[in-house]
């Protein structure tokens, strides 16, 4: 019993060693790995939970007001000129002399008379309307030249409307013992009546009564075309 005795004491004794791992011993025996129950996640702290990103939906934007559009108002047109206003109104200008006088004549109560005895007077023919596509009515009339002699020499003469008031604008002349009938003003054209003759008659032998009409062409008034018929006095 003795001899068994110190023998088991020792053998436990270097198992004691072995197994605590005591400072002298080293083993050999393969590491094992310990996988943590499912039960150790619930002692851990838990993880924070980041708050989800709830997307905001924007409002939608106001529409932008309709532009309203405002029509500009159409200036007033002027008074439509009368023929009674060219008893005082300006006959040629620099830019369209009338029978070569470099300047206009002014005309007092439809009459000019001049120092070198010329007279001009305004003839009873008028016409009234919008000549030149400006909404504001123009005029037409017409003035007889006599020099002394015995001619007298007729003009077709335009005037625009300058607010209300009578502007020279063209001319067309229609020539020696030319009277004019009538004239009318419509569709931006003056239409003229006058009474002419053919080629070879003498100045005293009036056989035509002719239709012509005009447009205005910078200084001038522009014959665009005429009709002829016969006309006895």
């Amino acid at each position: 019993m003795r001899r068994t005795l110190p023998s088991f004491a020792a053998v436990t004794l270097a198992c004691l060693l072995t197994a605590c791992g005591g400072d002298t011993g080293t083993t050999d025996t393969a590491s094992t790995t310990v996988t943590p129950s499912a039960d150790a996640s619930t002692d851990a702290a838990p993880a924070a939970i980041a708050p989800s990103a709830t997307p905001t939906t924007a409002a939608p934007a106001a529409p932008a007001p309709a532009e309203t559009l405002t029509a500009k108002p159409k200036p007033p047109a002027a008074p439509a000129l009368t023929c009674k206003q060219l008893a005082g109104a300006h006959v040629g200008s620099a830019k369209a002399p009338y029978n070569g006088y470099p300047d206009h004549l002014p005309l007092t109560e439809g009459r000019w008379s001049g120092e070198d005895g010329a007279t001009v007077l305004l003839q009873k023919p008028c016409g009234i309307g919008d000549l030149d596509g400006d909404g504001a009515a123009d005029a037409v009339g017409v003035v007889a030249l006599n020099g002394g002699g015995s001619g007298t020499f007729f003009t077709v003469l335009a005037w625009r409307n300058s607010g209300g008031k009578p502007a020279f604008r063209a001319l067309a002349d229609l020539g020696d013992r030319t009277p004019v009938l009538s004239v009318k003003v419509a569709g931006q054209q003056a239409t003229v009546v006058w009474l002419t003759r053919s080629d070879g008659r003498s100045m005293a032998e009036l056989a035509i009564r002719r239709t012509s009409t005009y447009r205005l062409s910078g200084p001038t008034l522009a014959e665009v075309g005429h009709t002829d018929a016969p006309y006895t006095p």
